[in-house]
């Protein structure tokens, strides 16, 4: 498996002021941050959080809401392989290798048991965490989670088949219309940051993990889990969020899990962990206490 190194750190953008290390899972190199209490469960005796990124996110976006919660809980947030500074492989790229990784970073941390909370990918792999080891992760917290939708396994192999570095401006330039409410004060800071982090990280792994997570959200449904997911479950979702029918996709969802509280963000879009980090926070504390 080749691996084409990415910066370690941010150069070209801001860098995150949470404390970060290097943690090594089947032999990759993840960048780390952690925040609030050092034990393996805070003072409360709950377990800690494990806050997900995003589709190509990086700790960066997540601090704001990393930092609110780690003022009650124990918090581990890490870039995921091919994105952020973390190692970038030049692999095969689905769910299952990013479930692989979470699992085995918690393994690494000495954590038995966490409180998943993520939003869009992360809320995707936050419910299927939950579904693979339901004894591990007791609670769950997602927001506008990826593939809550039906499956369309045609399209995601032409994704795989004719993705790539041509076509990845194009794309994110689009998608980035649906990230945030017009009227969000931070929108244009926001996409020039991101954009302004791509150039730095964009190689072949980067590449290659864009096309294959997104081609593996197309490819399948977190309609055909949510039955079996009995853990309580946080399910959160800004009402101008209707990019590839997120709207009917979150409410569907509300219904299919076994134990659902759905808290929708009025005037928000996707990424309300950028446009509403507090209100998150609030949402996401009172549901753990």
């Amino acid at each position: 498996m080749a691996v084409v190194a990415p910066p370690r750190a941010p150069r070209a953008v801001p860098a995150t002021g949470l404390p970060t290390r290097e943690v090594l899972v089947d032999g990759l190199r993840l960048r780390v941050a952690e925040a609030g209490p050092a034990d393996h469960h805070d003072r409360g005796g709950r377990p800690p959080l494990l806050v997900i990124p995003g589709h190509t996110a990086r700790i960066e976006g997540l601090e704001p809401l990393v930092r609110r919660l780690a003022a009650h809980h124990r918090v581990v947030v890490a870039d995921l392989p091919g994105s952020g500074y973390s190692d970038h492989p030049v692999r095969r790229y689905d769910l299952g290798f990013y479930e692989d990784v979470l699992l085995g970073l918690l393994d690494e941390l000495g954590i038995d048991e966490a409180i998943p909370v993520g939003g869009s990918l992360g809320g995707n792999l936050v419910l299927r965490l939950g579904h693979r080891a339901p004894g591990r992760f007791p609670r769950l917290v997602a927001w506008a989670p990826g593939s809550a939708w039906p499956a369309r396994p045609r399209l995601a192999a032409a994704m795989r088949a004719v993705g790539g570095r041509a076509l990845f401006w194009p794309t994110v330039w689009g998608q980035s219309r649906f990230w945030y409410a017009a009227d969000f004060d931070g929108r244009e800071a926001a996409l020039a940051e991101t954009f302004a982090y791509y150039r730095e990280v964009l190689g072949p792994g980067f590449v290659r993990m864009y096309w294959g997570i997104a081609a593996d959200q197309v490819a399948t449904s977190l309609f055909a889990l949510a039955p079996a997911v009995s853990q309580p479950t946080l399910l959160l979702w800004g009402d101008l969020d209707h990019g590839a029918g997120m709207g009917r996709g979150v409410a569907r969802l509300a219904r299919e899990l076994g134990d659902c509280r759905l808290v929708v963000l009025r005037g928000a879009r996707h990424s309300i962990e950028t446009e509403r980090p507090d209100e998150v926070a609030d949402h996401v504390l009172e549901f753990l206490r």
